[in-house]
Order: C-alpha cells, then structure tokens, then sequence
C-alpha cells in the first residue's frame, strides 16, 4: 500500500490506498502525544469521506484522554480562530486542499492558531514513524462536544479590518463559488453583512465539486461566464478548504491566485506601514507594490508555516502566498478567502472603480512552471551547475534555489514526492519566463 503524502504540517492521501483509518489514526495520536493539555477542535471542508473520517478522528483524541470540540464543517482559517477562541491544546482539519475527490487529508494547527510550525511538525513525524499510540484507560477517555457557532468570531475579525459600511453603500453585486467547499458557511454570512447581492455556486458543502476543486483559469471556464451572466463586480471562487481565493474580474476574466495577495497589499498598505512577506515563489509585484507603499519586502520559504513564522519574526503587517493566501495578523496566521474578499471589496469601495482597472494597474509579469526530470541524488550538482550558468543573477539558497535579476526569476525546488525538480520563472513577458525554465531544463540535462 502506498504512503500518504506527509509533511510538517499534515498529511494528505488517496482514501482506501494512501490513507485508511489506521493510518490517520496513527498520526493523530502522534501529534496528541506533541500538544499541551487541552481539548482539541476538530473541522472538515465539506468533503464526502470527511464525515466518516472525523468520527475515526474524534475516537483516536477520546480514547488518548482529550476532549473533542467537533466543529463540523468549517474553512481552514476558521478552524485557526476557533482554536484560540477554546483556548484548545490544537486542532485538526480535515482537508486535502485542492487535490481531487479521491483525495482527504489532515492539517495540523498548534495552540496559538496556526498551521504546525516545522520543528513541531518534525517531532510529529519521528513520533509517528517511530511510536506507537499510548490510549488511556476507560475511566479518563475524553468526551465529545459539538460547537454550535463556527463562524461569529472568524466573521466580526474580518469585518473589523474593512469599511463595512463604505462598502454596503456600494451594494455589490457578487458571486462566490465555493466549489461544494467549505468557504460558503462563512463566506454567505460576510457577504450578507457587507450588503452584497451575491450569487452562489456550490454552496451546499458535501464535496460534489462541479469543477476540479483547484481554482486555476481552466477549471473556472463556466464561472467565468456566470460572473458575466450575473453583470457581477467580482467573482469570488475558493479551494474546497476555503484558505485560497482566486479572482474573476466584471468582464468574465480571470484574474487568478497570484493577484489575491498584490491586490490586497496595494489596499492594506495605504493604512498599514510595516514589514510585508510571502514566500520565495509569490510574484514580484508584491515586491513591488511594498516598496511602493513605503515598506519592507520579505521572502520566507515556501510554505504557509515559513510565511507565519517569518511574519512573526518581522512582526509583518501582512503577508501571504502566491497561491491566492492572504494572510492578516490582526485576524489569523492562516491563509484566508474571506480576508481576502473583505479587501478586495473595501478597495473597489475605496476606490469607486472595476476589479479589471484595478488589475491592470498593477506591476505586471508573467508566471511561468513547469517540471524537469532530475533523480535526488543529482540535485546538489544540479543548483550547482544552474548557479555556474547564471552568474549574473543574485542566488539565494533559502529554498532550492532562486536566481533574481532586475525584471526576472528562476525558482527550481526539488519535489518531495517525485524524481523531478519544479521550475518557476517569472518575467516581463512569458516568453522571457519560458525560456529561462528552458534554459534550465537544458542545463540540468547535462548534470
């Protein structure tokens, strides 16, 4: 049987195959035995195994001695905010992000609220490889108490970053496709009180995704033109487990993940001054954008745990990932839709414009990856020869390794789960991107 894929802050699998009962199990009591006292809340995005997973779930942290706060269905971000708001030990969501339906998986929250950190994660995963569960006797299994109201906290958190009422005066006409996600329990109740007239797709959260769940242009043909269809100022559209939000402009177009983070920093940044971070592989118009608004830019691993630990560090006004996660402290350390939808929605009030002019004028380049063939144990020599070919780029180790210039990158990371590296390039134009991921194939071909 084949293993789930395991990192630092979960593990995600094929249910049935990579991911069964036992395994989860497992895993959940090796992160139990890492937790300070306390109760832990449970959450699921929608998914339809999720139900029968999180009862495994909810008897693994019972028969351990901790109580179970049961959250039911809930959006990754909100699972961060109800851990704090309990005072919980942790919490876990069950969630395989944007992968397909045959997928499922667990996230790892600590007790301050947010993802598993990488020194935490590691001893999970020693422990899990190495251990086995140490169950409680019948007298001090814990208990099991439903939470009645996910959403209040998460939602007046979001609300008191905006304008609410600047907002409600513009009465936007919206669409929010959740995918059969999560993000619609949450995301009806935030745009209801911003006064938005909004159209849903998919807003029963049982896991029957009318569309690959990954909000990418090709899956979101048919939403786009329902956006038009419905004459909406934006498109809305989450991953299943809510933490990413890509954009649809008024004209059908898609706007994509990476402008989430750009267009949020270029509103937020006019009355926040501080430092600003997003990993390694988030495009350079955040750079941008940052040091246009007066502030300090910083590039974490990637990852949402290097991006919140970096934050921390530099104690970041904002921060995020390419991949449509926005990232505000004053609501979370966790990437967050309904963040982002808050400040898209209070710039275009601020602003009195369209979502495409907006866009538009922004710092633009092009994002091009793709992945190259290339077995572990050439990848040292491999950056090493990348490195010796672009002598005239800046490098940084900090992940992989990353080559800069004025108005281009390379990023080439090795995959944890395959014989190949992955190749980001971004530049004025995708032919300029192509050819650097290109030229980097061709060098690695000769490792």
């Amino acid at each position: 049987m084949a293993e789930p894929i395991i990192s630092v802050s979960g593990l995600r699998g094929v249910i049935g195959e990579s991911l069964t009962p036992p395994g989860a199990m497992r895993f959940v009591a090796a992160f139990v035995a890492e937790l300070p006292p306390g109760p832990i809340v449970v959450t699921r995005d929608g998914r339809a195994t999720g139900k029968l997973l999180a009862k495994a779930i909810h008897c693994t942290v019972g028969a351990l001695g901790r109580d179970v706060i049961d959250a039911d269905t809930a959006a990754t971000p909100t699972t961060g905010v109800l851990v704090k708001k309990y005072g919980a030990a942790g919490g876990i969501q069950i969630s395989a992000s944007h992968n397909p339906p045959e997928y499922n998986g667990i996230k790892l929250f600590s007790d301050d609220g947010r993802v598993f950190t990488a020194v935490k994660g590691e001893a999970v995963l020693a422990r899990y490889r190495n251990s086995q569960p140490a169950w409680s006797s019948h007298e001090a299994w814990g208990e099991c108490r439903r939470c009645e109201d996910t959403t209040t906290q998460h939602l007046q958190r979001v609300l008191e970053q905006v304008d609410v009422e600047a907002i409600r005066r513009q009465a936007f006409r919206v669409l929010l496709d959740s995918n059969h996600g999560a993000g619609s329990i949450l995301g009806r109740r935030l745009l209801a009180e911003l006064g938005c007239q909004t159209v849903f797709l998919g807003d029963t959260p049982d896991g029957q995704f009318a569309h690959p769940p990954e909000p990418t242009a090709e899956n979101l043909a048919g939403v786009r033109s329902a956006v038009v269809e419905a004459s909406a100022a934006v498109g809305f559209c989450q991953d299943p487990d809510a933490d990413r939000l890509a954009l649809i402009d008024e004209q059908g177009r898609y706007i994509g993940e990476e402008y989430t983070l750009a267009l949020c920093l270029d509103h937020v940044l006019q009355s926040r001054k501080g430092a600003v971070v997003a990993n390694c592989a988030t495009s350079r118009m955040n750079q941008d954008i940052t040091e246009q608004h007066g502030s300090t830019y910083f590039r974490s691993a990637v990852g949402e745990a290097n991006v919140a630990d970096l934050m921390q560090a530099q104690q970041a006004v904002f921060g995020g990932e390419g991949n449509g996660g926005p990232i505000d402290p004053q609501v979370g350390y966790v990437r967050d839709s309904f963040v982002g939808m808050a400040f898209i929605l209070d710039g275009l009030a601020a602003r009195g414009g369209m979502l495409s002019s907006w866009a538009d004028a922004l710092p633009r380049y092009e994002i091009h990856k793709t992945k190259i063939s290339l077995p572990p144990e050439k990848i040292p020599a491999g950056l090493a020869a990348l490195q010796q070919h672009f002598a005239d780029a800046e490098a940084s180790l900090l992940d992989g390794l990353r080559l800069d210039w004025p108005d281009r990158w390379l990023l080439v990371r090795a995959s944890n789960t395959e014989p190949i590296v992955r190749a980001i390039a971004e530049a004025k134009t995708l032919a300029a991107a192509e050819e650097l991921c290109a030229t980097a194939a061709q060098v690695l071909s000769q490792v």
